[in-house]
């Protein structure tokens, strides 16, 4: 290959022309820029303190959340056409989480920390797209095409995976280890940052699990894993998955069931995904 060929495989071969020192300068501003979008969104939901807390953040403790009513619903349809199965299993009548604050400046740092976390969760695209736009010139032409919308599917997975724990992983979690005890002497007095931190940290963390068809399609393009490999290990992929429904979902069988299958789903998913850029890479290398 010539020299000529070369720059036009590459943006300019502006990885090769760019020193350390300009692509740290570089970063340095889509760093700058993702932290401006975090602190201005964060700004905004600190002074929609109500909307943020009342609404969003406390609601889940609530027996009547849109989850648990929909449950509630759900079972007694259920029991129409299973006598076996109790119609209220599934509802849960009068919970009211009652969350405690101990220490004094408790309420006004969990403000501030649900400020940013809010402000982390809605800049996430912006984000996104701009470690997209510090990557893109160091890829060839031909895997800016393979990754275009990487953007999108990105910020899409991980606002389904925000939503899909928000309304059915955290309302179940709450409910069972808010109303579980050892004994009936011993009453709850749940911390306001230990419910915070509960919210927050299954929220995030499946957002994160519904980026696995993202990071499999990347892994799976460097060779770091196969379809087969994932294919050989579903049966230790669907023990885990329903290993973690039955601990954060109380302790009835459609509960786990409502978790695991669109984590299972994901993950075939994900197997389809690496089979065709598998696929794909083959074809690239015979050529």
């Amino acid at each position: 290959m010539s020299d000529k060929a070369l720059p036009e495989n590459r943006e300019e071969m502006q990885k090769d022309e760019m020193t350390f020192w300009e692509h740290l300068e570089q970063l340095r501003w889509h760093l700058v820029r993702s932290i401006v979008a975090v602190v201005v969104l964060g700004i905004v939901a600190f002074v929609s303190k109500d909307l943020i807390f009342t609404h969003i953040i406390l609601a889940p403790k609530s027996s009547d959340f849109i989850t648990n009513r929909a449950l509630c619903r759900f079972g007694q349809w259920v029991a129409e056409y299973w006598s076996a199965f109790s119609p209220d299993s599934l509802c849960i009548e009068n919970f009211n989480l009652k969350l405690i604050n101990i220490t004094m400046a408790g309420q006004f740092l969990i403000h501030l920390y649900i400020s940013i976390f809010a402000g982390i969760i809605v800049a996430i695209p912006y984000i996104i797209f701009e470690v997209w736009r510090f990557v893109k010139p160091a890829l060839y032409k031909h895997e800016q095409q393979h990754t275009r919308g990487a953007v999108f599917w990105s910020s899409f997975l991980f606002i389904i995976g925000i939503l899909f724990s928000y309304f059915l992983i955290v309302p179940l979690a709450v409910m069972f280890l808010g109303s579980y005890n050892v004994s009936a002497s011993v009453e709850n007095q749940i911390a306001l940052n230990s419910y915070i931190s509960t919210v927050v940290s299954l929220t995030f963390a499946v957002g994160l699990v519904f980026e696995m068809p993202i990071f499999v399609f990347f892994l799976t393009k460097v060779g770091i894993i196969t379809p087969d490999f994932m294919r050989k290990n579903r049966k230790a992929m669907i023990v885990i998955v329903l290993i973690v429904s039955a601990i954060i979902t109380p302790a009835d069988i459609f509960s786990q069931v409502l978790v695991a299958i669109p984590l299972l789903g994901l993950y075939e998913i994900s197997i389809l995904i690496s089979r065709r850029v598998y696929r794909r890479r083959a074809e690239a290398l015979d050529e």
